[in-house]
């Protein structure tokens, strides 16, 4: 396949963070315009516009969306419609979490279990939901979600967590039949990645991972971010299918 991407659109949903930023670069440089969303936070608002002001090439923006109030997707569709016409990739690397110990069923209460679902699952519908049009319009449409080994070895920052990215591979087959032939949708499930995702982790975590790992590594936000963009550029014909990149930890 050819792997330019000029006269594409590309929408990185949670493009601040470490491996949406990455992902938008990674774009950028193959020639794509690229959206990057991000919450209503001063400080996710200034990481967003740090992102974009480095990308190369021109008719790169940062917009205001939050994944679990439906209509500021609404409205960011509209303002995308505005300025480009359309969107021709939609990656869903927007996500949240807090670590609860499996053992303890106490301290996973209602609120977060709702909030993880909210964020984890029901926001990336919903964000799907919304550029679904868009993206069928394109002819050529491709959605990448960001999913997790924890959704299948049911080992993960915590018991929701796990059942969340568990229901991202399930949509992600779901959808791909429902959207097909004009979008793919497919996912790409990381194993341990070197990012500040989850509240705590350091070094010492890192280390002793890397170590029970096949490749004696974690991953780094360019590996996850080379899968998203091999799926815009290299694999063509799949869709429905989660692209496991974790170093073998999973086998």
């Amino acid at each position: 396949m050819n792997q330019s991407m000029e006269g594409k659109v590309v929408l990185v949903v949670g493009g601040a963070g470490s491996i949406g930023a990455v992902a938008a670069r990674r774009f950028a440089e193959l020639g794509a315009r690229v959206v990057v969303s991000h919450r209503d936070v001063a400080e996710e608002a200034e990481a967003a516009a740090d992102v974009v002001s480095s990308l190369p090439g021109e008719g790169h923006v940062a917009l205001i969306a939050d994944v679990g109030q439906t209509e500021t997707l609404i409205a960011l569709r509209t303002e995308i419609l505005n300025r480009f016409a359309g969107v021709d990739v939609l990656v869903n690397a927007a996500g949240f979490t807090k670590p609860v110990r499996h053992a303890d069923l106490e301290a996973l209460d209602d609120d977060l279990i709702d909030r993880m679902f909210a964020v984890n699952w029901r926001g990336q519908f919903a964000t799907i939901r919304t550029f679904a049009p868009l993206l069928k319009a394109s002819g050529d449409g491709l959605i990448v979600s960001i999913s997790s080994i924890a959704g299948t070895n049911g080992i993960g920052s915590s018991i929701a967590y796990c059942a969340a990215k568990a229901g991202i591979d399930v949509m992600t087959k779901s959808l791909a039949r429902v959207l097909a032939p004009e979008v793919r949708v497919l996912a790409v499930a990381p194993g341990v990645v070197d990012t500040s995702f989850v509240p705590g982790r350091g070094a010492d975590f890192n280390e002793k991972t890397a170590e029970t790992t096949p490749l004696k590594r974690i991953a780094t936000a360019e590996d996850i971010a080379s899968a998203i963009v091999a799926c815009a550029t290299q694999l063509g014909f799949a869709t429905g299918t989660t692209f496991v990149v974790d170093g073998g930890r999973s086998l």
